[in-house]
């Protein structure tokens, strides 16, 4: 049997299902009632949403300190480019040149410049809206300038493109998180 979610006040025969996400506070208000499960399966209910509770309150307790986290894992990856293209500078002129980009030196630097604000941003979480959205932009860009994955041979560098291609898709993702997040509390956006 399916258990069916309603929201009636918990009875001795029906299990609350107590979600301890801020979202769920505000919508259902200081009203007790909490939606609850139909309980006819048998007892894994109980032990699975013990397991849920307990992550959504270390989610909702540490909230500040992982989106601290993920915006340093976010930006590490523009962190390592850049200085990559920094100590490599006629290498990425090279990549860029092969690419067929004209001006690649003007490519390599500006692409230098925007993985130096991009990390600065995350990490030091300046501007860290603006800067979610600059990253979002970038990796577009930079997706469909160098990863079009379907443009190779079938082989290993069709392979290595289309990784790059679903890591940008991901670092997208994060992107799109960091913007409707914010920063948290452990940034200058929120000292100031």
């Amino acid at each position: 049997m399916t258990k069916r979610a309603s929201f009636a006040a918990p009875t001795s025969r029906q299990e609350r299902f107590v979600r301890s996400t801020n979202h769920d506070r505000i919508a259902l208000g200081s009203q007790s009632v909490q939606p609850v499960l139909d309980n006819k399966g048998g007892g894994s209910a109980m032990k699975s949403n013990s397991v849920s509770r307990a992550v959504d309150e270390f989610a909702t307790g540490s909230a500040d300190s992982l989106i601290l986290i993920g915006r340093v894992l976010l930006a590490w990856v523009f962190v390592g480019s850049a200085y990559g293209a920094i100590s490599d500078f006629s290498g990425s002129v090279g990549y860029f040149r092969s690419l067929h980009l004209p001006a690649p030196e003007l490519f390599t630097m500006t692409n230098i410049a925007l993985e130096v604000l991009i990390s600065v941003g995350l990490i030091l979480g300046v501007g860290t809206r603006y800067c979610a959205i600059l990253t979002f932009v970038f990796v577009v860009a930079a997706t469909a300038i160098a990863h079009r994955y379907w443009e190779y041979p079938a082989g290993a560098q069709q392979i290595g493109q289309y990784n790059h291609f679903l890591k940008n898709i991901s670092i997208m993702g994060g992107a799109m998180l960091i913007f409707v997040t914010g920063a948290g509390r452990f940034s200058f956006d929120r000292a100031s």
